[in-house]
């Protein structure tokens, strides 16, 4: 029997990108900088901040106003009153407020610290949000990908999150397209033959995860990363279909 493998590889020489760029050129940019070529199956994970930066989503705080609320978080918080009021603005819920954090509900569903808006690795006085639709992001990528390859691919957008029961930061998929998001398993039997109950697997995030140590968080420069020899079904699903809805949600 042949061993389980796959590879995980990151790109390097990935341009700075900027707003209005084609991410697919990007991606087949650094493919050929790096002497490779997409093949059927694989799967091109970008991090989320390429993906915001070439839609648009930074954001000057000068221009930003805060409102009476931001102000008064602001304090509690001793974070920016400009940077409290963007976070607001990409939120359905406060779920927690501590010192220099806030736990929201993002609009996409997530539940996340500061909804994901970022300031490292963006301008001066800038902060950098979630893209409006990962989902979309992905699926369009990926189809222009497919046009311009000829090649069966996935394509995942990823970011580091905290979890409520762990410490640290895992890579987290906002964005899918072509990839099974979540495996039941549930009715499966295991070795002994006992017929799983619970068992999900969460897919999209296991490949997040892998791609996100490959990628590095503050100055590797390697957003782009291609898994190659994973073995899946292409998949009708989107990163929102990983959300546990409301009543589920056991740590709120």
């Amino acid at each position: 029997m042949k061993p389980t493998s796959y590879r995980v590889m990151a790109l390097a020489g990935v341009p700075m990108v900027r707003p209005g760029d084609d991410l697919c050129q990007v991606v087949l940019d650094a493919l050929v900088a790096n002497e490779m070529a997409l093949e059927d199956g694989d799967v091109v994970v970008l991090a989320q901040k390429i993906v915001s930066k070439a839609e648009g989503r930074q954001v000057a705080l000068d221009g930003v106003t805060p409102s009476r609320r931001a102000c008064e978080l602001a304090e509690q918080t001793d974070k920016d009153a400009r940077l409290v009021e963007l976070i607001l603005s990409e939120t359905d819920e406060v779920v927690r407020v501590t010192r220099h954090v806030m736990i929201v509900r993002h609009k996409l569903g997530l539940v996340l610290a500061n909804a994901g808006i970022d300031q490292s690795n963006v301008a001066e006085g800038a902060a950098l949000l979630l893209p409006v639709d990962p989902d979309a992001s992905a699926q369009a990528l990926r189809q222009s990908l497919q046009d311009s390859t000829g090649r069966a691919v996935a394509v995942l957008v990823v970011d580091s999150l905290g979890r409520a029961w762990r410490l640290g930061t895992a890579g987290t998929a906002i964005g899918n397209a072509g990839l099974p998001a979540v495996q039941d398993l549930r009715g499966r039997p295991d070795l002994h033959g006992r017929l799983l109950e619970s068992s999900e697997l969460c897919v999209a995030d296991e490949v997040a995860a892998a791609a996100s140590l490959a990628m590095g968080q503050s100055d590797e420069g390697t957003p782009i990363v291609i898994v190659r020899g994973l073995r899946f079904e292409h998949g009708g699903q989107s990163a929102r279909d990983i959300v546990r809805p409301r009543e589920m949600d056991l740590f709120r």
